[in-house]
């Protein structure tokens, strides 16, 4: 006979996540690390009395804003290149509604998350439950139906026994290379405490085996014959590449055959930025030295790449006309991009498996690419060394739009400051130790980082722009720190996503998990002022200022002091100096408060993005940058 055991399905779903392991390359470790929850009704008394009674090895934390936990989550994970996982569980109503947004970004990410909301009653007694939403046209309407578009695999469960199938379904989804993202299981609040027999043969120790899969032989040969009639040859180092484990793969057959890198947000640091072909950043936040290869390669090979709009300058990085693509990824639908030859399977597998195949090859790109990185080298170390003179007519700020010396000389005023942003970024990875990780997201800082911060260890660079979340940075951060609480951790945030979420400076507190945070702050949200600017329009609603038009500055330090953060205010060089070196005397969570001037931040380096734009106004400015961008438009790959 079957053995069975009395479980809620609480208590079972707590037991089965216990059981979960993942295999790959001979290693195999549990794959749920823990639980973050904030409790409310719909969860509290189900899955929080069974992580209660029994958490087994699970990590419980508790967070304080279900986006900046979730966000953690996500950011946990990928710092496990996706071979480990938390779950998260929210109450009813606003609680998963709560977690949309950040749904949304492990989506755009393929980051595996265990998404755990309440839900409302499945026998309907108490209805409408509190925090119930009613559609007129259908009872079964929840808000947990808002994560489906944004969840790779979702269930409603609302009989015990639906658990069984519902788990097996999303472990499946969140150990598969080529479907990870995120799962949400909405379990009815009753459900959650509703006892069944369930068979003990379930909750055996079950192994996810992630093998590296190969292309075709065919497939492999139709690439090498590309590569071979290839002169220039750039790969494009995304994402996938990292989860793969590739870096070293990738540096050796650059190396050997002199293959420009370029890199995307995700892809950034799965090469050390020493390497001498790495160009960089490529596309819109990218270095002049990687999108002049691109535009001058005859062939792109792009590994575990989605091929963003920013990746690819809106489709105008490459040379079409001339360049043919190759495609490495585990989805066989992102190998179909750019119309590249498909090579459907793991990236350093099959890395490994062409520089075999490609004995002899030598490409006639490595003189070039030597220079285009020295020549990147000398521009990183102007912007490493500019000092804003206001009252020197001779000073033009980084960005070029009309924003005036006389506003710029009111935000030195207010915000006490002269101090550039590019000058600022690079001092500080110049200060922190190399193997220090660095976490952000929104705003201007991405496109700095992306450009200017050179990772000279690999995998220490985490920035989420799949997505680009403003609110991520903290939250993430928090991820980042407890994959590698032996390390320091610098979350870079501008003062705009400081606003939207850092709830999870306390969770940090809490938890003991030593958070350093940048705040950069010009007084606004800079990055889009600049967007606006720079396409015609006028400043409107993109600054922080009064009701009179004057500059509205905030003591953030004060903010995180209250909090219980060590804290440092900066505007100049010697100052940041001494706030670095303290940061990282103290075993406390620090945040240094670094004031900096609008437009003085990096723009431009032969990039292009498309962005909606008015193609009529009454503004002769928008008129006229409306007819370039529809120019450039008209001229890029339309596929």
């Amino acid at each position: 006979m079957t053995e069975k055991v009395k479980l809620t399905t609480s208590q079972a779903l707590v037991k089965f996540l216990n059981n979960q392991y993942i295999h790959f390359d001979g290693e195999e470790i549990p794959f749920v690390e823990g639980v973050f929850n904030i409790f409310g009704h719909g969860n509290v008394l189900g899955i929080g009395q069974a992580l209660q009674e029994d958490p087994g090895h699970l990590n419980v934390i508790q967070g304080k804003n279900e986006q900046g936990m979730a966000h953690a989550a996500a950011a946990f994970s990928k710092e496990h290149f996706r071979r480990k996982i938390y779950a998260v569980t929210s109450s009813v109503g606003p609680g998963s509604a709560n977690l949309v947004t950040a749904s949304a970004t492990a989506l755009a990410n393929n980051l595996p998350v265990l998404f755990l909301p309440g839900d409302t009653f499945a026998s309907r007694q108490p209805d409408p439950v509190l925090q119930q939403i009613e559609q007129l046209h259908s009872h079964s309407i929840t808000t947990n139906d808002a994560l489906k578009p944004v969840s790779r695999y979702w269930d409603r469960i609302e009989r015990p026994e639906q658990l069984m199938s519902a788990l097996l379904r999303a472990f499946e989804v969140l150990t598969n290379p080529e479907t990870a993202g995120p799962v949400t299981l909405s379990i009815a609040q009753d459900v959650e405490g509703e006892t069944f027999e369930y068979e003990k043969s379930f909750f055996k120790k079950r192994v996810h085996y992630v093998d590296r899969i190969l292309p075709s032989e065919a497939a492999l040969q139709r690439a090498v014959d590309e590569i071979q009639k290839a002169e220039k040859p750039l790969i494009v180092v995304g994402g996938g590449a990292k989860y793969s484990l590739a870096g070293e793969a990738i540096a050796a057959f650059s190396e050997k055959y002199g293959v420009a890198l370029a890199e995307t947000q995700a892809g950034k640091s799965t090469v050390s930025s020493e390497h001498r072909f790495n160009m960089g950043g490529l596309g819109v936040t990218g270095t002049l030295a990687a999108n002049k290869a691109a535009k001058e390669s005859d062939l792109i090979i792009g590994i575990g790449t989605r091929y963003t709009d920013f990746t690819s300058s809106s489709k105008t990085a490459f040379n079409f006309n001339e360049s043919t693509f190759i495609n490495i990824n585990v989805s066989r639908m992102q190998t179909y991009k750019m119309d590249a030859h498909q090579l459907v399977g793991d990236a350093k597998a099959t890395v490994e498996k062409l520089d075999r195949m490609l004995e002899g090859y030598e490409s006639g790109f490595a003189g070039q690419l030597e220079q285009y990185k020295k020549e990147w080298k000398e521009e990183r170390q102007r912007l490493a060394g500019i000092q804003v003179q206001l009252e020197d007519n001779s000073y033009q700020p980084e960005i070029q739009d009309d924003f005036g010396r006389d506003k710029l000389k009111s935000y030195a005023e207010a915000l006490n400051t002269t101090y550039a942003q590019t000058s600022a970024l690079i001092k500080v990875n110049e200060l922190v130790d190399p193997s220090s990780y660095v976490v952000t997201s929104a705003g201007s800082l991405p496109g700095d980082m992306h450009r200017l911060w050179n990772p000279s260890i690999a995998n220490t660079y985490h920035v989420e722009y799949g997505y680009s979340a403003m609110g991520y940075e903290i939250a993430g951060s928090l991820g980042v720190k407890l994959a590698h609480p032996d390390k320091e951790v610098y979350s870079f945030v501008g003062d705009g996503s400081f606003l939207m979420l850092h709830t999870e400076m306390v969770t940090a507190l809490q938890y003991g998990q030593k958070l350093n945070i940048v705040l950069f702050d010009n007084s606004g949200y800079g990055c889009i002022n600049n967007l606006q600017m720079g396409h015609g329009s006028d400043s409107y609603c993109t600054e922080f200022t009064k009701s009179d038009g004057s500059v509205l500055a905030v003591d953030y330090a004060k903010v995180a002091e209250g909090y219980g953060f060590d804290t440092f205010t900066v505007s100049n060089e010697a100052e940041l100096e001494e706030a670095v070196k303290k940061s990282k005397e103290t075993d406390n969570s620090t945040l240094i408060h670094i004031r900096v001037l609008p437009k003085t931040m990096t723009d431009g380096y032969e990039s292009f993005w498309n962005v909606g734009i008015s193609e009529h106004s009454t503004n002769a400015r928008v008129n006229e940058k409306a007819e370039e961008v529809v120019g450039i438009r008209t001229n890029a790959r339309q596929y």
